[in-house]
């Protein structure tokens, strides 16, 4: 029997079964080349974000310096302008500012003109250049300092650079200050010796020249470099920053050195998963603490806090404002306007006040009314701030509400004690010239008295006549019309006097209206002629004639002018009676009027000026020290200043203003 067998025919492997080993073999290769590649490229990243933030680093630095000597000239041309020290003082100043940094190299004080006042440090004698000229008309125009361009003089003084500073004084130009600063020093002072061992530093003006540099580890490689602008007005200078240091190499043994880094990187990245497992557990925790304190908190404070989204919507509010509103939180939280605590008075109000919101213009501090659930009004003061997220989304507004009640209470109660304390005041001031009041009524009685008596003798004598003898003439009428006319004069005299202290005495509500300074004084001139004439005083009226009026409460001006008369006139009591002469002065003076009352008399001494407008503080053994304190305060309801100066001849002088109608 023959058997007979067939060889199997060999399997040919699918072009998978080698593709894959060959695609793992270069994806091994692929990440072994990648890796290193790629640390290169990090280390080369990493050493050029290095290199620009240490050249951030070195600018701001420069520019702090500069900063700092811009500061300090300020303070310095400030107290130039304000009081001028001696020469002395001023070197030592001068002095002074070069021992804080060694990169000035000059420093010079010009008036208007251009004209050295002082001057220390390096000389030009070149005098300055285009670009510096260029910066002092800069200066003077945006009122505010400018650098020039670098520049040089000589080999041994280049790099130089001028900073002008203009001065002014109420507003109008009284000089400069022109600083020099070296900028090769600027370098050497301030970059860190450690800095200049790793990089070239090179500062450029604007045509790429360079002005300064510093290289103590020698020239840069050229391969991390970095520019930067210094932020200086008026100047172009810019920093470059080159490297010494070159390119990263590959990482020796790199399957080594990539399965070391494997595996600390997993090492460390399960460290860094349980400690940041445990710094999330912990930062929970002491959410959840600060929370509780700052519920606690809130809880605690008597001022409101109330917080809005942007469309106005209540989104918070602690229990002082629910306290506050008389409303609980849930009757608050999402509710948008109009609000149920708003007053209906003041309805347009708040309507004005939410659009603003809405367009996002809140008013950072106002004060308002709300209205209690059982309708109590209670005024309070509102700070409005925005609330903005973690990513400086705005998102809302906060406010703080504080119930000024009691602060309205206490200033009502201030202005009803002012009020009366004036009032006092005005009838002490009448209780100080009443004997001379009586004596003046007593004149103007007295006449029309011997007025009327003269013309009823003759009315008398016409219509009875002598018994048996023939009739009398008519009377002389002529005679009769000039005696009552008389009669009527005085009659009116006695009434504008009682109608004075009326007016001057009698309690009402401060009120501004249009007056007319000169029918102010003519208001009180028979008071003001009464003190004048018992203390033989001439009385003097200094008013423009084209004077337009004031907005001003008449009485309160009657007030403070008559006693600043009155001081006036005692002020003069010890001078011959050649000088005792009271001026009254007015003239505008802008968009104000000026008063001044002008008197001969002593003056005032130094350590009474210091307490002059003191309450309670008097020079008079019988006075109560509140006359020019109330003047004041009446002058500052107006919204002036009233002061006083020495007058030229001998004397004292006392000056307010008031706003034009």
């Amino acid at each position: 029997m023959k058997t007979s067998f067939t060889i199997p025919r060999p399997v040919r492997a699918g072009p998978w079964r080698w593709l894959v080993p060959v695609l793992l073999v270069l994806l091994f290769l692929l990440v072994l080349v990648w890796l290193p590649w790629q640390a290169r490229q990090m280390e080369s990243n990493e050493r050029q974000e290095q290199l620009i933030a240490d050249t951030l680093w070195v600018e701001q630095t420069l520019r702090f310096e500069l900063a700092r000597s811009e500061e300090a000239l300020a303070a310095l041309g400030a107290d130039l302008v304000a009081d001028g020290p001696g020469a002395a003082v001023l070197q030592a100043r001068l002095g002074q500012m070069f021992k804080n940094g060694h990169e000035l190299q000059r420093l010079v004080w010009m008036d208007t003109q251009g004209r050295v006042k002082a001057h220390r440090g390096l000389d030009l004698p070149s005098g300055p250049t285009e670009s510096s000229r260029n910066a002092e008309a800069m200066s003077r125009t945006t009122h505010a300092g400018r650098y020039s361009d670098p520049y040089g003089v000589t080999p041994l003084a280049h790099g130089l650079i001028d900073f002008y500073l203009p001065l002014y004084h109420d507003g109008a130009y009284v000089g400069s200050l022109v600083a020099t600063y070296n900028l090769q020093n600027l370098l050497d002072e301030n970059v860190p010796w450690w800095f200049a061992q790793e990089n070239a530093l090179t500062l450029l003006d604007r045509d790429d020249g360079v002005v300064a540099q510093r290289a103590a580890g020698g020239p840069g490689r050229g391969v991390y470099t970095h520019k930067r602008a210094l932020d200086l007005p008026g100047a172009s200078i810019v920093l470059a920053t080159d490297s010494v240091k070159g390119a990263p190499k590959l990482l020796p043994n790199l399957l080594v050195g990539s399965v070391i880094v494997l595996a600390l990187g997993l090492v460390t990245s399960l460290l860094a998963l349980w400690r940041h497992i445990a710094r999330t557990l912990a930062a929970e925790n002491a959410l959840r603490q600060q929370m509780a304190f700052r519920t606690a908190m809130e809880n605690s404070l008597l001022t409101g806090l109330r917080a809005r989204d942007l469309e106005g919507r209540v989104t918070y509010v602690n229990p002082a404002f629910c306290r506050m509103v008389g409303l609980s939180s849930a009757e608050l939280l999402g509710r948008k306007p109009p609000m149920p605590y708003w007053a209906p008075e003041a309805m347009a109000e708040y309507e004005s006040r939410f659009k603003k919101v809405l367009a996002g213009q809140a008013t950072p501090q106002f004060e308002t009314v709300f209205q209690r659930s059982d309708g109590v009004r209670v005024p309070v003061l509102v700070f409005e701030a925005p609330l903005v997220d973690a990513h400086g989304r705005h998102t809302g507004w906060m406010s703080s509400v504080l119930d000024i009640t009691d602060r309205k209470r206490a200033e009502e109660l201030s202005r009803q004690q002012q009020e009366k304390l004036e009032t006092s005041a005005r009838l002490a001031t009448m209780g100080e010239i009443s004997s001379m009041l009586a004596h003046e009524l007593n004149q103007p009685l007295a006449a029309i008295s011997s007025y009327t008596a003269g013309a009823l003798n003759v009315l008398e004598r016409v219509s009875t006549g002598d018994a048996g003898a023939a009739p009398s003439p008519l009377p002389d009428l002529g005679m009769l019309r000039r005696a009552l006319e008389q009669a009527n004069t005085q009659a009116r005299r006695a009434g504008q006097i009682i109608r004075s202290v009326h007016e001057f005495v009698k309690k009402r509500e401060p009120r501004r209206e249009t007056v007319a300074v000169q029918h102010v004084v003519d208001g009180i001139r028979a008071l003001i002629d009464l003190q004048a004439r018992q203390s033989y005083v001439s009385l003097v009226l200094d008013i423009a004639p084209d004077l337009p009026p004031v907005l001003a409460d008449r009485v309160l001006l009657e007030q403070v002018l008559l006693n600043l008369t009155r001081n006036a006139i005692e002020a003069m009591q010890a001078v011959e009676p050649a000088r005792r002469v009271l001026r009254i002065a007015a003239a505008q003076e802008g968009s104000r009027v000026a008063v001044s009352v002008i008197d001969n008399g002593h003056g005032i001494a130094p350590e009474v000026a210091e307490r002059l407008f003191s309450p309670f503080f008097s020079t008079k053994a019988e006075g109560m020290g509140m006359g020019l304190s109330i003047c004041r305060t009446a002058i500052e309801f107006h919204g002036g200043l009233l002061t006083h100066a020495d007058n030229p001849g001998g004397g004292t002088i006392f000056t307010f203003s008031l706003q034009l109608a």
